[in-house]
């Protein structure tokens, strides 16, 4: 009865969210292996792997997919080496630290449509933008972020974003870094370089990793700053997996190729984390 009694309190929240989880996809499932096309109404036909066919032969597949790796790749690397970075200047006392610390993580809180207003609008502009002008005080040519460099665009409003999130992780696992230790050190002849290497970067290994999985996790479905600025184009310089499967699903309205496609999206954010897991895991033990 001891341990019955917890269990039936915990089963209808247990039960709710398998169910949560567990109904979409099951319907995701049988979306992609039938014929469903909002504009053509009719009989589901079982199709297989047809779905799957045509959405890994879309011309825009190959493209989409190296984009959302750039995009990954870049927008970790940025915001680990960055904010590792930033960490370091803010956890050193000074006169308003704690100002700068709030305003260090409030682009994170920034929601993602209105972040990509904010860098098309007031900072990529090629007319009035901050950027455009900053390019006119130095004599060059202002430039259309968004139509010569739509990804690399994506990469800055996706970073500036992020930065954030990891320079607050980086600042609180600072804040228990040995200070004995480091003084220690000091004494022994070490310099500012030896000491990093040696102590702040093995001590910040355990939060890169939890940085690098959870950005991941997230970046996989970058949507709103594509959506809101470049609409996947130029072309497909810009489309990722998540863009392409809202062109199938609500531009060409097919929801069986959409859903064979968010599977794929599936497999593939799980060969990136079982990627991750065996490159930085070892940080988590």
């Amino acid at each position: 009865m001891n341990r019955l009694l917890p269990r039936a309190l915990m089963a209808p929240a247990v039960v709710t969210l398998f169910l949560w989880m567990i109904v979409p996809l099951v319907m995701t499932i049988y979306f992609s292996v039938v014929r469903y096309n909002l504009m053509q109404p009719g009989p589901k036909d079982f199709l297989g792997l047809a779905n799957f066919e045509y959405f890994v032969t879309d011309p825009d597949f190959g493209p989409s997919v190296m984009n959302t790796l750039m995009l990954l790749g870049s927008v970790i690397a940025i915001t680990v080496i960055l904010g590792v970075a930033l960490a370091l200047l803010v956890n050193e006392s000074f006169p308003g630290r704690g100002i700068v610390r709030v305003l260090l993580i409030s682009p994170f809180f920034v929601m993602p449509t209105a972040n990509a207003l904010l860098w098309k609008h007031m900072m990529m502009n090629p007319v009035y933008g901050v950027l455009a002008q900053v390019s006119l005080f130095f004599g060059m040519a202002p430039m259309d972020w968004l139509t010569d460099h739509p990804l690399f665009a994506v990469i800055l409003m996706v970073s500036w974003q992020w930065l954030p999130f990891a320079c607050l992780i980086f600042i609180t696992s600072l804040q228990s870094l040995d200070r004995d230790q480091m003084e220690a050190a000091g004494m022994d002849g070490a310099n500012a370089l030896q000491k990093f290497w040696f102590l702040t970067l093995p001590h910040l290994g355990r939060p890169i990793a939890v940085v690098v999985m959870i950005e991941m996790i997230f970046l996989m479905s970058v949507f709103a700053e594509i959506f809101t600025t470049t609409g996947g184009g130029p072309g497909n310089e810009s489309t990722n997996v998540a863009f392409l499967i809202f062109k199938q699903a609500l531009m060409n309205f097919d929801v069986g190729v959409a859903s064979a496609g968010a599977l794929f999206a599936v497999v593939l954010a799980n060969i990136a984390a079982v990627f991750l897991i065996r490159m930085i895991g070892k940080n988590l033990d």
